[in-house]
């Protein structure tokens, strides 16, 4: 392994001893897994050492990490296993798992995931590796199955239009509630909730309603008076008991209050009953996890959130919408981008900056692969097989509620822990509603052989008094059907070419990879995105995702079956609050902002605890995340901003002036380190000393914690508490833009205000006083943290640490090889950056028109995803490198940026036209290479192959520039109706009935629209 004293040249002698201590050399030789991740070899480090000047990366290191934060020990981790030993280990500690059939419901449901959508988008880092599509020109594939998801959502939720995913179905409801509370403009500030929600969903809504203000009232919805005033309300459909409610009442009694009503509705369910949108609702909110998704202990899973067109810019996340590029063809785009929190801040109406969209691109071809037939069929099979379970236990004497019901019923026992210990023996799980209530949740995995043994279970040792044939023979006649309820859906839904073409393997394959083929991801090439990180997700660390003893787990199911999940939390937390110096760490958090938010909560717990709950005043310097302001407003606080000085950093004068003019109301500070600037700023320990000395806690955003592993920690340097992002440093992929995961680390002070969860608790002993759940499962997306135990298990201390110190090589190597051509703005006090570098193309607007979209959109010529644009800093690209690419990529990136000022300083001689250039042109689509007559300045080849590699292995953008202004005033977000193309046979669904699939004749798909049918 990689000796941090390496030097250039053996002959040149040292400018001294480093203070980072030589890891010991390891025994695994070229087995080592850390030589996988690191990209750089020993003598492309030396080359890049000796051309910065330094002797070895320890000199390089205590030139741009302050001494007194740096940390004197190796970190205290278990040996580095190869790949196939942590493989080993990590099976035997899932062996400890136990895989039940689950009927537990609340919401999740085991289900099919066909393989050709496991083993072609969730084992595909063609999919899982690609970024954020803030770049759309080489993010089309993806954008097209987050169009099918919100076509999807809209035509099953009978709402206008639906956002790109949520994080799941609990924190989606919050967001409506905190969206009916916006449009009701502060007439009150009661919420009311239905009893019969599920209750991490209830759970979470009161956490969230807490800090701002707003009173949650719980209660039956039938008996609800209206007498006290509500701005919004929430109703379970079906109820978290199975009932099937018409709400019609109910809504029309809101709405004369001027109240929003959110309907959280089982997706899957929509295609037999009648959706929220038709009855009235507002808003509709849900999980997409029976579409294809394993249950994964909880998540990760899409969830959905749809409503009226009225309330579109107050939709929370993210929007796809349809635009058109420079050649006038449709395009896709993410639409209303301003509502981004980088630029509301503490305006913003959430704090979400992350989705799941690889989760939503599988629950869209999930349905894509199916169609409507194919899905109405899987929803009537559940239906029939619960109304036969319900007849069922009728015949053995048992009393169940009224009908109707789509997939869970409630029975009435004599002891539910009878029943359901009788169940876990036969290896069932049921759910406990009450002491005398059993619940059971009916799936896709559902067998007649699974309703036998639940008939006997009920019966105990008595023989069955009835076959399967004599119950199917009854449905017909069955209170539980939905077929005769006025609430059985009439509309139809998915006629969109999409859903009605691809149903063979063969169609299907090839969509899926067209699709993955207008799609950059790190398959492609480097991806230099400052502050996103993204680096190797090494197949061996994606492997054990779809392991069944992870996958096939219930996130409410026993702790005595998940003894080998509870394995791993105990070994990930430990590890993970050795690499950060914090006592204890939460893993609930499933992405970086519900880390920010769980963070400020547990300060605002410990402020209350302590009788100062006045504390409220959140001190975010002025080049934070903009998330950090909006998580700070989400949590009740009152946002006070702190100026950076000229060089980027915290500016101390006037943190003190208003930490000492709030201090009887500071409750923290919120500070990114390495700052958002890209630099170790050397007065972090005096920041963290001056928030203490005035009664706060500092807040560390660990988004940059990948220059921090093993050279410094902070809890040791003065924070109390500080988010991780599993997605970007411990290798979870970004999926196109989620999942993600925000563990928090706290100092011991804070971990008795850790969250919580009231259906399985995610401590060893419950606290009181923590602050309740903040996601919808008690450890957040529990499948993806395999990835994380397995990075940090094959790297080991001293791997993790080489990683740091290449990733901080790396991007100093590619910073001095740019900042002659783009200057880098901000540096540190040895004139280095950290692992990231902020580069400057404000001058080249003054002197040749060129913006940094322009040099953005030309990248993509050369292979290029643009580095993070216009972030914190107008005008400028942030570029991180990252430990894991090659010194030749980095160097081809290098040239490809130098090459592109080149191209600029034409236009600025003047021998370019400053508007028909190869820069503002850019991208160049094949098509406009190929078609028509070429009246352009420059070649088609400086435009299609600017460098060699290009012609080795071209990434061919799908469509030219797009125009997102354009679609933002002609906002269409879903798919194209069959309207469109005219009289296509396609699959119909009018009744509850199922109808048998029709051949699709010469159908003229969705891509027409988007401008990639024309050689169909």
């Amino acid at each position: 392994m990689l000796d941090l004293n390496i030097t250039p040249d053996p002959q040149q002698p040292s400018s001294g001893p480093s203070r980072t201590a030589a890891p010991e050399v390891s025994s695994q030789g070229e087995f080592d897994f850390a030589r996988r991740h690191n990209g750089s070899t020993a003598g492309e480090i030396a080359q890049m050492l000796s051309e910065l000047g330094y002797g070895s990366l320890g000199q390089l290191i205590d030139d741009i990490i302050p001494e007194p934060i740096r940390l004197k020990q190796p970190l205290n981790l278990p040996q580095p296993l190869t790949e196939a030993a942590a493989l080993q280990k990590l099976r035997a500690i899932a062996q400890q798992n136990q895989v039940f059939r689950s009927f537990l419901g609340l919401g999740y449901h085991d289900c099919i995931t066909p393989p050709v959508i496991q083993r072609n988008i969730l084992e595909n880092p063609g999919w899982y590796t690609a970024y954020t599509p803030y770049q759309a020109e080489i993010a089309q594939g993806r954008l097209e199955a987050l169009l099918n998801f919100q076509t999807l959502v809209i035509d099953l939720t009978g709402l206008d239009i639906a956002n790109a995913s949520l994080l799941d179905e609990a924190t989606a409801a919050a967001e409506a509630m905190s969206l009916s509370w916006g449009a009701s403009k502060g007439k009150c500030n009661t919420y009311f909730v239905a009893a019969d929600c599920h209750p991490q969903t209830i759970e979470v809504v009161q956490t969230r309603a807490e800090p701002l203000g707003i009173e949650v009232i719980v209660a039956d919805w039938q008996s609800f008076d209206f007498q006290t005033p509500i701005f919004g309300a929430l109703l379970q459909y079906p109820t978290t008991k199975g009932g099937v409610c018409d709400y019609r009442q109910f809504i029309e009694a809101a709405h004369q209050q001027k109240a929003l009503v959110t309907v959280a509705a089982d997706l899957l369910s929509l295609t037999l009953l009648t959706p929220p949108g038709e009855f009235g609702a507002d808003i509709a909110v849900g999980s997409s996890q029976r579409f294809g998704v394993p249950l994964g202990y909880g998540g990760p899973h899409a969830a959905y959130f749809a409503t009226k067109d009225t309330y579109q810019r107050k939709l929370p996340g993210r929007l796809v919408g349809v635009s058109k590029d420079s050649s006038g063809q449709p395009a896709l785009r993410l639409a209303l981008q301003t509502r981004e929190q980088h630029i509301r801040r503490d305006k913003a109406t959430s704090n979400i900056c992350t989705a799941q969209v690889l989760l939503a691109v599988m629950a869209s071809m999930y349905a894509v692969y199916h169609g409507p037939v194919g899905l109405r069929r899987i929803a009537q099979g559940i239906h029939q097989r619960a109304v036969m379970l319900a007849e069922g236990l009728k015949r053995l004497k048992f009393r169940l509620g009224e009908g109707p019901l789509f997939d869970t019923l409630t029975v009435q026992v004599g002891s539910a822990r009878r029943i359901i210990d009788r169940a876990a023996a036969q290896g069932i799980n049921l759910r406990r509603v009450s002491e005398t209530e059993v619940g059971i949740s009916l799936d896709e995995t559902t067998t007649d052989a699974d309703l036998l043994d639940l008939w006997q279970i009920f019966a105990d040792s008595l023989e069955l008094p009835f076959t399967l044939e004599q119950i199917r023979e009854r449905l017909a006649q069955s209170p539980y059907g939905i077929g005769g309820s006025s609430l059985a859906r009439q509309s139809e839904y998915l006629t969109q070419a999409v859903f009605n073409r691809y149903h063979s393997e063969t169609e299907f394959l090839r969509y899926v990879h067209r699709l993955q083929g207008k799609d950059l991801s790190l398959t492609t090439s480097m991806i230099p995105l400052g502050s996103c990180t993204m680096k190797l997700n090494a197949t061996a660390e994606m492997l054990p995702v779809t392991w069944p003893e992870f996958a096939k787990i219930h996130p409410f199911a026993p702790k005595s079956q998940t003894q080998g999940y509870q394995l791993l939390f105990r070994q990930l937390e430990a590890w993970l609050g050795e690499i950060t110096g914090f006592a204890g760490v939460s893993l609930q958090p499933n992405a970086g902002s519900q880390g920010e938010y769980a963070g400020l909560q547990v300060i605002r717990a410990y402020h209350r605890q302590r009788g100062e709950g006045q504390r409220r005043v959140c001190l975010i310097p002025q080049s934070a995340h903009g998330t950090n302001p909006a998580s700070a407003v989400m949590c009740g606080m009152r946002v006070v901003a702190i100026a950076c000085d000229e060089s980027g950093n915290i500016d101390l004068e006037d943190l003190r002036r208003k930490a000492e003019k709030h201090a009887a109301e500071l409750a923290a500070i919120m500070v990114t380190y390495p700052s958002t600037h890209g630099v170790f700023e050397e007065s972090i320990v005096e920041v963290c000393e001056m928030v203490h000395e005035f009664g706060g806690q500092v807040y560390l955003d660990g988004a940059n914690l990948n220059a921090q592993v093993g050279l410094c920690r902070p809890g040791d340097f003065g924070a109390d508490v500080c988010h991780l992002n599993l997605h970007k440093t411990f290798c979870i992929p970004h999926g196109g833009g989620g999942p993600g995961m925000g563990p928090i680390g706290v100092a011991a002070h804070l971990l008795p205000f850790l969250p919580g969860h009231s259906l399985v608790s995610p401590q060893s002993q419950p606290q009181p006083q923590g602050i309740g759940a903040i996601s919808a499962a008690p450890w957040g997306s529990a499948s993806i943290l395999p990835i994380s135990w397995m990075y940090i298990a094959m790297m080991g201390a001293r791997g993790l640490t080489e990683a740091t110190t290449l990733a901080i090589l790396h991007a100093n190597y590619l910073a001095a090889r740019l900042d002659g051509v783009y200057p880098v703005l901000y540096k540190g006090k040895s004139g280095r950056v950290a692992h990231e570098c902020i580069l400057d193309l404000r001058p080249l607007r003054k002197s040749a028109g060129v913006t940094v979209e322009d040099v953005a959109k030309r990248l993509m010529d050369y292979g290029f995803h643009a580095p993070t644009m216009s972030w914190p800093v107008a005008g400028t690209m942030m570029v991180e490198p990252t430990e894991s690419e090659s010194l030749a990529e980095i160097d081809r990136f290098c040239e490809a940026m130098i090459a592109i000022r080149g191209e600029v300083e034409a236009i600025e001689w003047g021998e370019v036209d400053e508007e028909n250039n190869l820069l503002k042109n850019a991208p160049h689509t094949a098509e406009s290479l190929l078609s028509g007559e070429w009246e352009r300045p420059y070649s088609r080849e400086q435009a299609a192959y600017p460098r060699a590699w290009c012609r080795e292995a071209k990434f061919w953008v799908p469509v030219g520039r797009i125009d997102a202004a354009f679609g933002d005033r002609n906002l269409v977000c879903s798919c194209v109706g069959m309207e469109a193309y005219g009289d296509i046979p396609v699959e119909t669904v009018e009744s509850v009935e199922v109808v048998e699939e029709t051949e699709v004749v010469n159908p003229r798909p969705m891509e027409l629209f988007l401008g990639d049918g024309k050689n169909e």
